[in-house]
């Protein structure tokens, strides 16, 4: 008794949802019935049969709440007022397709952290470590006071940048302590390019005085394997400092003339020797008169 009384009420609640979504699905009928002010009697009746003809039994009671239930759009899904709440829950639901999005979007920032902390912050802090340690080794390796001298003048120079806030410009001063320094130490033997078909010398007239000429051996820095190395030389035309395994030293007429006649003589150098540089040593000892004024192209 008490299920039959609590079943029914939710049969005919089905019922009439039926009936609500058969109106949804017949609209011209809705119109034609509804909207045209006949009687819902007819709609009522009509609705019946339909039913009928599927095997189903629908009272009075059900057919007229079902269109009631139309008229007051009962049954039927209403989106919810935008509120903050509404926005959360709909971004929420939406997760799967900007998470994806949002994970890359954080990937990309921590990896472009790592890099700026990597490549700018880690070494702007070990710079001014690293501009003690390499004017201790210049100092170190020096053997002459003009040299400390040298090495003492970029370090205060660069720290002086680094109170200014001047990171670029003590970056400079570290790496020309870096050249300083391996420029100090190698040792090598500067000997003339003696090899056939291989130029040994040129000339050049400057544009600054076109009535001379100026003399330039090729040479190169002969290291402790007997292979040549690379040093840094200063073009004396561009003012550039280059890292070159030969390079064009200017000497004296006599001296290219006379380099030119040994070479003239059996197509070898014998005495191809023009000076040598110790480690220690900024410039080389020259055999031959010489003031280390040089060229990297011809």
């Amino acid at each position: 008794m008490g299920a039959a009384a609590v079943t029914a009420p939710l049969d005919d609640m089905m019922l009439a949802m039926d009936v609500v979504d058969t109106l949804r699905r017949q609209q011209r009928l809705v119109e034609q019935e509804l909207d045209s002010g006949q009687r819902e009697a007819a709609l009522k009746a009509r609705l019946k049969r339909v039913y009928q003809a599927q095997g189903i039994e629908v009272s009075e009671a059900v057919l007229a709440e079902g269109v009631r239930a139309l008229r007051e759009d009962r049954f039927v899904y209403q989106p919810p007022a935008p509120s903050f709440a509404v926005t959360l829950a709909r971004i929420y639901v939406s997760r799967s397709t900007w998470g994806k999005w949002l994970l890359g979007g954080l990937a990309l920032l921590l990896l472009l952290f790592v890099a700026w902390y990597l490549l700018v912050v880690m070494p702007r802090q070990a710079l001014p470590g690293d501009l003690e340690e390499r004017h201790a080794q210049v100092r170190e390796l020096a053997r002459s006071q003009t040299v400390d001298a040298q090495a003492d003048q970029l370090l205060a120079a660069a720290q002086q940048a680094l109170r200014e806030g001047e990171t670029g410009r003590a970056r400079d001063q570290l790496i020309q302590l870096e050249q300083l320094r391996d420029q100090l130490a190698v040792g090598y033997q500067l000997r003339v390019v003696n090899q056939p078909g291989v130029r040994s010398g040129v000339w050049r007239i400057p544009e600054a005085n076109p009535d001379t000429r100026n003399y330039y051996l090729i040479v190169e820095a002969i290291g402790a394997g007997g292979r040549p190395i690379p040093v840094p030389v200063r073009n004396e035309e561009t003012g550039k400092i280059e890292r070159v395994e030969r390079w064009g030293l200017r000497v004296d007429q006599k001296t290219f003339e006379r380099v030119a006649a040994d070479k003239q003589d059996d197509g070898i150098i014998q005495d191809d020797l023009l000076g040598s540089k110790a480690p220690g040593a900024l410039e080389p000892d020259y055999r031959v008169p010489a003031s280390g004024a040089a060229i990297t192209e011809w």
